[in-house]
């Protein structure tokens, strides 16, 4: 899928509602399937347009590749279903070059050049922050995967959901107190110097303390940095655990060379698996991490206890069991965090479904029935696990995963409930007009 600005189907790339539908039909085998019949008997009615503002360049491409894969395999799940309400989906792409101000002109564009109904699919915060205000103002309904606080805090608008993936208060807040009684009690933070991390920064600390620990050192790295090593003397000498969490193009080059500072002798480690993701961990100059620990949202390798639910949705997006695609073991996934697009897109289903919704008219409707939602079940539509869906600060809540890496693979050893992430709610969009 290259280029931009245009639709794409789940069959060659290339933008039209029938060859949407003859490309399912062919490819999928579904001609005679009931499904299709309900999807072909819809043909009639407009298809259901939504934006995907994909980071197809920048510091966020990695993410952007599995986030667009994941979206094509959900989309092509839910329309051989019959597609929401009778209502083919199709896909818009503009590319925002993980890029905040671009990340606004691609809302609009998306909004009054290609007339989408929704805006779906961005991850990271300092384009959604730069991208909410657009939304808001165009009245678009504006459908994140992003992790960040942003949307719980009540800082952007109405208009912005985040149904599908946690947000890093929650998720920190679960896993502190397991940091505390396993990993150490003085903890020197390294996270990248922008929205994301800093909420890393803000709401660590206190959740240590809480579970009996401390954070000794924040250190601040930009996510563009490119060598990291002279960083790493900031760390004090009191520290026996780093809660290490770097995005961007150079995350390897981080790894490693955290690693060479300190050879084998260093402070234990617990690294929110951004710092890796999309990387082989298995890479030359990464043995050191052996034994170390990780958070992820949804497991990189396929687990013993996998449900049916999560081996068919790894089949769909084509991964393997050790989380690579399935047609090239070199090329590593996201998958702590891609799962986030599949959910997201069966809560817009619902949503629409439930509001009734035809067209950008409904969009009001289509608001107020997301915030209606209030709890999404393990399953085939949310494979990643429970969900528990707060509509006042238009947040999810579910369980986070503790992984132990081990002989070349993860291992999950410890699994969060969904109350390990509760907090106060500290806003209530619903309470904004529309």
């Amino acid at each position: 899928m290259t280029g931009k600005g245009r639709f794409f189907d789940l069959t060659n790339g290339k933008a039209s509602r029938r060859t949407v539908l003859k490309g399912l039909a062919a490819g999928a085998g579904l001609a005679a399937a009931p499904g299709f019949v309900r999807y072909a008997q819809a043909q009639s009615s407009a298809p259901i347009k939504i934006g995907f503002q994909a980071h197809r360049t920048g510091i966020g491409a990695a993410y952007g590749r599995w986030y667009e894969r994941t979206t094509a395999a959900a989309v092509k799940a839910i329309n051989a279903a019959g597609g929401i309400n009778g209502r083919p989906i199709e896909i818009v792409v503009e590319d925002d070059g993980t890029d905040a101000a671009r990340g606004a002109e691609v809302v609009a564009k998306l909004a009054n050049q290609h007339k989408v109904d929704i805006v779906y699919g961005t991850l990271f915060s300092n384009v959604v922050v730069g991208s909410a205000p657009t939304a808001g103002e165009l009245k678009i309904p504006y459908y994140v995967v992003s992790e960040g606080y942003h949307v719980a805090s009540g800082k952007l608008n109405r208009y912005v959901f985040q149904p599908g993936i946690t947000d890093v208060r929650a998720q920190v807040t679960s896993v502190a107190p397991w940091i505390a009684a396993n990993a150490g009690k003085k903890v020197t933070m390294i996270f990248p110097d922008y929205a994301f991390g800093y909420d890393h920064r803000d709401y660590l600390p206190p959740a240590l303390q809480k579970a009996g620990a401390e954070v000794v050192a924040k250190i601040a790295i930009p996510p563009t940095e490119s060598s990291f090593t002279k960083y790493f003397p900031q760390i004090p000498s009191e520290t026996d655990a780093i809660y290490h969490v770097m995005v961007g193009p150079a995350v390897l080059t981080f790894v490693k060379e955290l690693g060479d500072f300190y050879g084998s002798s260093g402070p234990k480690l617990f690294g929110f698996i951004d710092s890796l993701e999309a990387v082989d961990i298995n890479s030359p100059g990464l043995e050191y991490l052996d034994g170390s620990h990780f958070w992820e949202g949804s497991p990189r390798y396929a687990q013993a206890d996998d449900t049916e639910a999560q081996k068919a949705y790894r089949a769909a997006v084509g991964i393997d069991d050790n989380g690579a695609a399935v047609a090239d073991a070199k090329d590593v996934s996201t998958a702590a965090h891609m799962f986030g697009c599949w959910e997201t897109l069966y809560v817009i289903k619902k949503a629409m479904e439930d509001a009734g919704y035809t067209g950008p008219g409904d969009r009001a409707k289509l608001v107020e029935a997301t915030e209606a939602l209030t709890e999404f079940a393990e399953g085939p539509e949310h494979p990643q696990g429970k969900k528990l869906f707060n509509g006042k600060i238009h947040q999810c809540f579910g369980h986070q995963n503790i992984s132990k890496l081990e002989g070349g693979k993860l291992k999950v050893v410890h699994k969060t409930t969904i109350e390990d992430g509760m907090y106060e709610p500290e806003a209530d969009y619903t309470k904004q007009s529309l």
